[in-house]
Order: C-alpha cells, then sequence, then structure tokens
C-alpha cells in the first residue's frame, strides 16, 4: 500500500521533501527548494529503489562546508520511515 511522508529539512537549501513509498520502495519523491536540476537528477535515480540502499548511499553527504546536504536530508527523512514500516 502506498504511504507518503512529508519531512522539514534543516540546514539546507530545500525546504520540505516528500516521499511516496510502497512497503520498501520508494515510488517518488518532490522537493520544495533547493537545486532544481540536481535533485530532479536525485528523484530520478533513486525512484524503484529500495529505500535502506539509498539511505546507504546518501547519508552523510555534506554541502560545501555545511554539516548536511539535501541528499544527507532525504536520508534522514527515509530512515524515519524505515522506522514506520
Amino acid at each position: 500500500m502506498e504511504k507518503t511522508i512529508q519531512y522539514k529539512t534543516t540546514g539546507t537549501c530545500c525546504q520540505m521533501m516528500q516521499v511516496k513509498y510502497d512497503g520498501d520502495t520508494i515510488v517518488d519523491v518532490d522537493f520544495l527548494g533547493g537545486c532544481h536540476g540536481n535533485l530532479q537528477g536525485i528523484k530520478s535515480l533513486i525512484k524503484g529503489m529500495k529505500i535502506s540502499d539509498v539511505i546507504n548511499k546518501l547519508s552523510g553527504i555534506r554541502c560545501g562546508s555545511k554539516p548536511t546536504s539535501c541528499p544527507d536530508q532525504l536520508a534522514k527523512c527515509l530512515s524515519e520511515v524505515l522506522q514506520s514500516i
């Protein structure tokens, strides 16, 4: 059954993420703010992937001198999803 989570990010240009998932698979993701081209690329790459695989690939990525990034925030969002399933 498809579910959706909205996640308010911190420390990034993207302010909000909305992830649709079915079980442990990502169906779709949308971003509010951030670098449109890069985030559309991430969206295209992760559709159909297992949530745990995306977390492993994106967790800990930094944006310049910031302690986080949009991919890292997406990994944090997906970690919340894993806790709920």
